[in-house]
């Protein structure tokens, strides 16, 4: 089970993520127990029941779901458990993950986009940002919102988030999820992006042509793929104009291999889950991926 096929990640990162969950992990269990009591615990740690998943299993069954979308209930037959008990782990283990944060070269792990553009000011960094969205299920009938969830590309139910990496195509981020009715941009500008940008003026983005809002307002940050020539242009200005696109372009691509990466996982091809923990699960993935 501990193999990369059905986890997505190394047996040494696996030990990796096991013993930087742990704490965490152990912390939130007493918290709960507490809750639950009451009061302080009487007797020593140790005694009581035991579990019947140890922290490993919990991991390896968290990432089984991550990366092939293994039903909970054949996950339970292999370990010989109740399907609840499966459903309870990957609770438990899923927002570690997400909450552990992107890695970088240096060793900090990024949480926010402030966290990002602070890495990128003092790194030297250009960020690739793009949108991406996942298809979802349909909301029910007379529900409020549910248009909301229409995509005008997809032409489908929708969520939507925006994938920043550097230029090595490392995720640094994965943020400002939205509905898929909402534009990459606006759900960006609502996230604060153009404070930021004013915050670090030697912050520069490569992005693509529907940030196009952002290039008029920061043009010296912002990068974007020219726009169409006229009709009756000289042909070496429309050769000019390809020649520009495609340097753009080659270098933006790496953002697209991210989100490639990150796609890679099953539930992000075709969400199946309830809405509310899709951002969670995106997170947790991204902070895998890099």
């Amino acid at each position: 089970m501990s193999h990369s096929a059905f986890i997505g990640i190394s047996r040494h990162h696996l030990g990796q993520v096991v013993a930087e969950l742990a704490g965490p992990w152990q912390a939130r269990r007493e918290s709960d127990l507490r809750r639950r009591r009451g009061q302080e615990r009487r007797r020593a740690e140790g005694a009581g029941r035991r579990h019947e998943l140890v922290l490993t299993d919990r991991v390896l069954v968290t990432l089984a779901v991550l990366r092939l979308q293994i039903p909970h209930a054949a996950l339970a037959h292999m370990y010989d458990v109740h399907r609840s008990t499966v459903t309870r782990a990957v609770r438990e283990v899923r927002p570690l993950l997400a909450g552990r944060g992107y890695a970088t070269a240096q060793g900090r792990r990024l949480s926010t986009l402030a966290d990002v553009f602070a890495h990128a000011a003092a790194s030297g960094i250009t960020l690739r940002i793009d949108g991406s969205e996942i298809q979802v299920r349909r909301p029910p009938a007379h529900r409020p919102g549910r248009r909301a969830f229409v995509s005008g590309k997809k032409k489908m139910n929708t969520i939507k988030f925006t994938k920043i990496c550097d230029h090595r195509g490392r995720t640094l981020l994965d943020a400002t999820f939205r509905p898929g009715r909402q534009h990459d941009q606006t759900a960006l500008q609502t996230d604060g992006i153009d404070d930021l940008l004013e915050q670090f003026p030697d912050v520069t983005c490569e992005m693509d042509a529907g940030y196009r809002g952002l290039h008029r307002d920061h043009p010296g940050q912002v990068s974007v793929p020219p726009g169409k020539p006229a009709k009756d242009a000289a042909p070496e200005v429309i050769q000019a104009r390809e020649q520009a696109r495609h340097r753009q372009s080659s270098t933006r691509i790496c953002v697209e291999h991210a989100i490639a990466d990150s796609k890679n996982w099953r539930p992000l091809q075709r969400w199946t889950g309830r809405r509310d923990d899709l951002p969670e699960t995106i997170q947790a993935i991204g902070s895998l991926v890099p």
